[in-house]
């Protein structure tokens, strides 16, 4: 391993580090993603650090992990945050791993990109406003009714509610709802 890879490596660990532990695990504490965001970045960090010393088209890399990403991402159980995490991720192991010939452009890179994930999911930016699906036991035909259901039901003011499924043989409403968190 070479002297600038083995800098792109620290450097890296230390980014990862930064967005998986430090901005995203005490901000969401979801440990599943944690690991996936760091065994991601590590890959693509030793893929893109092997392509290089190859001298592989790095077309052939970035559509690898193109791939790879789509496979993964695509599942319900990950919110659009979480893939902006993602993405980082994979960012931060490409800087790195392109970058380690280069250390100071790749610390500015890792530093821009956590700075605007640290910013861009700070709590005191968007904490004011929640996304819930909420399953009701009554169906409203009055989209009025529904929204003053709501609004009580969760105690706060409603922003938008979506229906997305409605079962009149079990009397039953699925209903996506934006709203503001009210502080005492």
């Amino acid at each position: 391993m070479s002297g600038a890879t083995l800098i792109g490596l620290v450097m890296d660990l230390a980014a990862i580090t930064v967005l998986a532990y430090v901005l995203y695990f005490r901000r969401h504490h979801r440990r599943d993603l944690l690991f996936a965001y760091i065994a991601l970045n590590v890959g693509i960090f030793a893929v893109v650090s092997l392509l290089l010393v190859q001298r592989v088209d790095l077309a052939v890399g970035f559509g690898l992990f193109g791939v790879l990403s789509i496979i993964r991402l695509r599942s319900s159980e990950i919110t659009q945050g979480e893939i902006a995490y993602y993405f980082v991720a994979i960012a931060l192991g490409l800087v790195n791993g392109i970058a380690a010939a280069f250390p100071l452009t790749a610390l500015l890179l890792d530093l821009m990109l956590l700075a605007v994930m640290y910013i861009a999911d700070h709590p005191q930016l968007l904490g004011q406003t929640r996304h819930q699906v909420v399953t009701l036991d009554v169906v409203h035909a009055d989209p009025r009714s529904l929204h003053a259901d709501l609004e009580n039901r969760l105690r706060a003011p409603v922003l938008q509610c979506i229906v997305n499924e409605v079962d009149y043989v079990r009397d039953v409403m699925v209903v996506d709802v934006r709203y503001r968190v009210v502080r005492p």
